[in-house]
């Protein structure tokens, strides 16, 4: 004989459960006369063949011709009012899921006109809060048949829609906003979003209450990494593979000149590379004869005061290859605690042998 619910309640606190299913398989045997116990963070959605019947909110109800209305007229007239019935019985959490993380797992590109490239790679990550403010809306268009749903069920789902509205935003406001002034306007760029992302949010039953942006800043793709992004031609993704050797040159304990801008910022060494994305690169000039490499090679040098690293780049070798040349005495260098510099006259001298 199947068993009959007396008392429908869900005792245990709803932490990261948004929706939990009374039974959890199957359907429950209720009557006429039956308890519904529901706490004050809950409420409880009453499903009858799919269909949802009646909402309860915080405290204990007695199923009753008089208090389910719908339900009544969907069985018909009670016989002797206990007349018995099958039905489920979802709870909903009510409370606030706050301080949800999002972050952007891929940098997001917009402009940055007049810096470096012109372009700039993003990154963000923050905090949101929402609650259901549709039960009965959040059940039918996500949970289903689901025994219970918790927070990490929609997590990316909802993170999916904070992103789009984040680019949304960051693409209108770099549009007469750099990326340097768009770093110190989170608290403004966060209320756009939170604005944009609210349709969306109600649409599937639920409330955006806050929406933050800890920390907005630049990436630090790599030049590979930029042009498997489809966003260099070979020209300029050279000129950035030379920028982040040098990079990796002053980091090196060997050299050390503290070259660190990052690429995806648009700035530092960014700044060279303007030209290649405005269209005004020069022709390239004539390759230089045996007797004028050592003047090119001059004329390309910008310091007068080089990094092994920096030196080995200029010269398209191996740092390896220039640190032995020091330590053979073929090229004069000033050691300086561990680390060496070299001049450019001595690098002149080197080259003329």
């Amino acid at each position: 004989m199947a068993r009959i619910f007396d008392v429908v309640e869900n005792p245990v606190e709803m932490q990261d459960e948004i929706v939990r299913r009374f039974p959890e398989t199957g359907v429950a045997d209720l009557r006429f006369g039956s308890q519904v116990i529901v706490r004050e963070s809950q409420k409880a959605i009453f499903f009858r063949d799919g269909k949802a019947l009646d909402i309860l909110g915080p405290g204990r109800h007695t199923i009753s011709t008089a208090n389910f209305p719908l339900l009544t007229a969907l069985l018909g007239t009670a016989f002797n009012n206990r007349t018995p019935f099958t039905a489920e019985v979802y709870y909903v959490s009510m409370r606030e899921f706050a301080d949800v993380k999002w972050g952007t797992s891929q940098p997001i590109i917009v402009q940055n006109a007049g810096v470096g490239l012109g372009i700039s790679l993003l990154q963000g990550f923050g905090t949101y809060s929402f609650q259901v403010s549709d039960p009965q809306q959040f059940v039918t268009q996500i949970v289903g048949a689901s025994q219970s749903y918790s927070l990490s069920a929609i997590e990316n789902r909802l993170r999916s829609m904070l992103l789009s509205k984040i680019q949304d935003v960051l693409g209108t406001t770099t549009a007469t906003q750099n990326v340097l002034q768009l770093i110190g306007l989170t608290e403004e760029l966060s209320a756009a979003v939170k604005a944009k992302a609210q349709d969306d949010f109600a649409a599937i039953g639920l409330l955006l209450k806050s929406f933050y942006i800890s920390s907005l800043k630049p990436s630090e793709k790599s030049a590979e990494e930029l042009r498997a992004m489809g966003m260099l031609d070979m020209g300029t993704y050279t000129q950035l593979q030379a920028a982040d050797a040098l990079r990796d040159a002053a980091q090196n304990p060997s050299g050390g000149a503290g070259l660190t801008a990052g690429i995806g910022a648009g700035v530092g060494i960014g700044n060279i590379f303007t030209q290649a994305f405005s269209g005004n690169q020069q022709p390239a000039a004539p390759a230089a004869s045996a007797e004028t490499a050592p003047v090119a090679a001059a004329a390309a040098v910008t310091s007068d005061v080089m990094t092994p690293g920096e030196v080995a780049q200029l010269l398209k070798v191996s740092e390896e290859d220039v640190l032995a040349a020091i330590q053979a005495g073929d090229l004069k260098a000033r050691k300086i605690g561990s680390a060496y510099r070299i001049s450019k006259d001595a690098v002149d001298d080197f080259l003329k042998g």
